[in-house]
């Protein structure tokens, strides 16, 4: 694991690198791919989704970028527009391409918005919208599917099937309908995968059926 700062219009950016096993610092182009994951609006990279997947994806020849951005960095309790969130994610993203490899973007809650706002313009491979927020809490007639449906690129979308920003049966079908994007459901979990204790399966099995469905999509996408 290594870490470097990279300047950007908005501030300094974070990328935490997880290497495949076996690969070295010199050596990032061992992996198959990127996949390149930033937080939400109310965390960091310390959530449990993001550190379970850069764990366990270098051994499938998954090269893990988490991403702070630059608000994150800066110590602010606050997340920036939208704008300036996308303004940091598209000048992180020639770090990001360096290795070589294409680049899934990824991010979970607002860091899966501006993956899916920004990918067809970068280029991304695909996306990865872990705990995407379909609508604010309660609102459902403040639907975001629009911006998930623009990304222009295969999406997996990873949903807690008790989200309070969208319940996987809450996304529209024809989302899915062509089989270029997929929907995985947790079962019991919240926004933050967070499962209760009356679920009929552990935390741990919870976020196995997120990296065990994550890894499954990742191999697809490799061979693409």
């Amino acid at each position: 694991m290594q870490s470097e700062i990279v300047d950007t219009p908005a501030g300094d950016a974070r990328i935490t690198w997880h290497l495949p096993k076996k690969a070295t610092a010199s050596k990032k182009a061992a992996a198959g791919l990127v996949l390149a994951v930033s937080h939400g609006a109310g965390g960091g990279i310390e959530a449990r989704d993001l550190q379970a997947l850069a764990a366990t994806l270098p051994a499938l020849g998954v090269t893990v970028a988490l991403v702070e951005q630059p608000w994150r960095v800066a110590g602010k309790k606050l997340a920036p527009a939208p704008k300036t969130l996308d303004t940091g994610w598209r000048a992180l993203w020639p770090a990001l391409a360096r290795p070589g490899l294409p680049v899934v973007a990824g991010g979970r809650s607002a860091g899966a918005r501006v993956a899916c706002r920004t990918a067809r313009e970068l280029g991304a491979h695909a996306v990865l919208a872990l705990s995407f927020p379909l609508h604010p809490p309660g609102r459902p007639e403040k639907s975001r599917a629009d911006e998930l449906l623009a990304a222009g690129v295969p999406t997996l979308v990873v949903q807690g099937g008790n989200d309070p920003f969208g319940k996987p049966a809450e996304f529209p079908e024809d989302a899915f309908a062509d089989g270029a994007n997929e929907l995985l459901e947790v079962p019991y979990a919240d926004h933050s995968f967070a499962v209760p204790k009356r679920a009929t399966l552990t935390q741990d099995e919870a976020l196995t059926v997120l990296t065990d469905g994550v890894g499954k999509w990742i191999r697809s996408q490799s061979a693409r």
